[in-house]
């Protein structure tokens, strides 16, 4: 009776997932290898028609330009800024944004944006503003890695704003912050709504009215939820499309997605586990691949 009880239970568990999922296994859509000089990939974004990345804590302050078709290293662009803990990168058209704001222990009191003015393919070093801010909500800094509520690794522009969306690794949830990209001053992030993902966001792309989120979970599971702007720069009000995008010990730890008219980027930094080790990757997702 037991064993009975135990296979209904799991056959309604998987109804209900493939009833609430999508799969869309990215693997199939491998534009190539990344070169081993990003294999920490954190971040993507396209300016111009052009896609860039970046790696995170412990690398050099270097901005890539990649070639879309393979994702090969086409233009390694030097930034004059401190890499503490580069997260995400995007633009208003004009100028880069990078979140320099990685805080998994939940520590960090100086997180930061850099604002890099970028003009005819090249980073005007000399005129890089910071941004500092703070969320108001935070009131410990103790210690507490992938177990604190106040890390961040996800940002897009919008409406003259930088909306940021953190990486919670308690909640297991995503909330949505506002920074004022002209304040030079220290500004606290101001919070307007959260979402239970049951996923930690490692990054964000915004296109068409669409907000893209990606991530994964501690059993390696790669997810991406795709919500409709339903007011302008409110995207948590109705339930996203929500797919499966495959395990980290295939497609690798994702951490970038960028969005154009064609489609979808997605990038991922190298994964080692005891059960194997994945190279980082570039993938590519064709709009006529996404179901309606």
């Amino acid at each position: 009776m037991k064993k009975f009880i135990l296979l209904v239970a799991v056959i309604i568990f998987q109804f209900s997932f493939s009833q609430q999922t999508e799969f869309l296994k990215i693997r199939k859509y491998r534009l190539g290898y990344l070169d081993d000089k990003i294999r920490e990939t954190s971040g993507l974004d396209i300016l111009n028609g052009k896609l860039y990345t970046f790696n995170d804590s412990g690398n050099a302050p270097e901005l890539f330009e990649l070639d879309e078709a393979f994702g090969n290293i086409k233009n390694t662009l030097t930034i004059h800024a401190k890499n503490n803990d580069w997260e995400a990168l995007t633009n208003d058209g004009k100028n880069f944004y990078i979140g320099d704001f990685g805080n998994n222990g939940g520590t960090r009191r100086d997180l930061e944006i850099y604002k890099l003015p970028f003009e005819n393919g090249g980073v005007q070093n000399d005129s890089i503003m910071k941004i500092s801010f703070y969320y108001p909500e935070q009131t410990e800094f103790i210690p507490k890695y992938t177990k604190s509520d106040f890390d961040a690794e996800a940002m897009i522009y919008l409406n003259g704003k930088l909306h940021l969306f953190t990486k919670e690794w308690k909640s297991k949830s995503t909330s949505h912050y506002i920074v004022d990209p002209v304040i030079s001053e220290k500004q606290k992030a101001e919070k307007t709504e959260s979402y239970k993902t049951n996923f930690v966001v490692t990054d964000a792309a915004y296109f068409n009215r669409k907000l893209y989120l990606v991530g994964y979970t501690k059993k390696t599971e790669v997810f991406l939820n795709i919500f409709t702007e339903t007011e302008s720069g409110i995207f948590f009000k109705e339930k996203p499309k929500h797919y499966y995008l495959g395990s980290a010990l295939a497609v690798g730890q994702i951490e970038g997605i960028a969005v154009d008219e064609s489609g979808i980027y997605i990038s991922g930094e190298k994964f080692r586990s005891g059960l194997g080790t994945s190279q980082p990757s570039l993938y590519f997702i064709p709009n006529e691949e996404l179901k309606d």
